[in-house]
């Protein structure tokens, strides 16, 4: 019976040691997991840091003489990818290289913001005053219209391809009208404003001539400015002829015909043949991944701020 007691004791303790024996490897083997998903995620954060705030370094180091490049690709509007601020942050430091003769804008643009390509045509012609000897040339690519135009004209000239899209010097602004849509559908519209024109153009009443009036004094005011950067910028080289200023768009070869352009060309051919320095260095300021994310953030951040404004109070605009 003594015996049969002391097997069974042995058996509980051979068990017990296989338990701790167990837990102890379980353990091993979460603190070795645990380590390695430390190390994880410190890596992780790491890459985040390096993506986020070590941005890689533009300084342009060239012991020779070239001609330099800009490139403005894309919609004009402050937060896209031709804004005022990174546009004549690129040229300023362009122009500013002592090594740089001579600088290409390189656009396609469709166009986009007036205010934006406003800005950017001021600062291009103020810098031409600052830096005399060294010329400033536009290539066009496939499109150079409304907004892209206006910048061009700063140039001292613009080249293009003959299939080049050039023009459409106006200015629009569009909208829907669901006025007859709402009575259809037996939907009552309420709008509540202070000021009799603070519900001007609503998409869902009538058509008011007084404000439909006002804004097309607007845009008559802003598409005059734009005519006299055009014709300041071009001068004499422009043909009399009205449908230039109409809105009408024409391709390379009229273009040319027209004024709106001075000769065909690329960015290489204009460099090598026409500036005479065949070298290009691109002083593009190029957007980060952490600027677009920073820029997304702050706009979502902003909209969330808004709309709980808009819950508590009354909206300015």
């Amino acid at each position: 019976m003594e015996t049969k007691s002391r097997k069974e004791q042995v058996v509980k303790d051979d068990a017990l040691k296989i338990l701790l024996s167990n837990v102890v490897n379980e353990n091993r083997k979460t603190r070795r997991w645990g380590i390695f998903f430390k190390i994880l995620t410190f890596i992780y954060l790491f890459l985040l840091f390096f993506v986020f705030f070590i941005k890689p370094s533009q300084e342009i180091s060239s012991s020779e003489d070239f001609t330099a490049l800009v490139k403005l690709n894309g919609v004009i509007a402050a937060e896209s990818e031709i804004n005022a601020d990174d546009a004549i942050k690129s040229i300023r430091k362009a122009l500013k290289n002592e090594h740089s003769k001579a600088l290409i804008l390189s656009i396609n643009s469709p166009g986009g913001s007036p205010v934006q390509s406003a800005i950017i045509n001021d600062e291009i012609r103020r810098l031409k005053g600052m830096y005399p000897n060294k010329p400033i040339k536009v290539v066009v690519e496939d499109i150079c219209a409304s907004g892209g135009y206006y910048i061009a004209v700063a140039a001292d000239e613009i080249y293009a391809n003959k299939a080049s899209i050039v023009g459409s010097i106006g200015v629009l602004m569009n909208g829907f009208g669901f006025e007859k849509a709402i009575q259809t559908l037996g939907i009552e519209r309420r709008l509540l404003t202070a000021g009799n024109n603070k519900g001007i153009l609503d998409p869902f009443g009538p058509v008011n001539k007084e404000q439909k009036d006002h804004v097309q004094n607007l845009l008559n005011e802003v598409h005059q400015q734009f005519i006299t950067a055009v014709k300041e910028g071009r001068g004499s080289r422009l043909k009399n002829d009205e449908s230039i200023f109409s809105g009408l768009f024409w391709n390379g070869e009229s273009a040319l015909d027209l004024g709106l352009i001075d000769g065909y060309g690329s960015t290489e051919s204009i460099a090598r043949d026409v500036i005479g320095f065949d070298k290009i260095v691109d002083f593009t300021t190029y957007e980060t991944f952490a600027d677009r994310f920073a820029k997304k953030l702050g706009a979502g951040v902003a909209q969330s701020v808004n709309l709980n404004i808009l819950k508590n109070n009354f909206q300015l605009k």
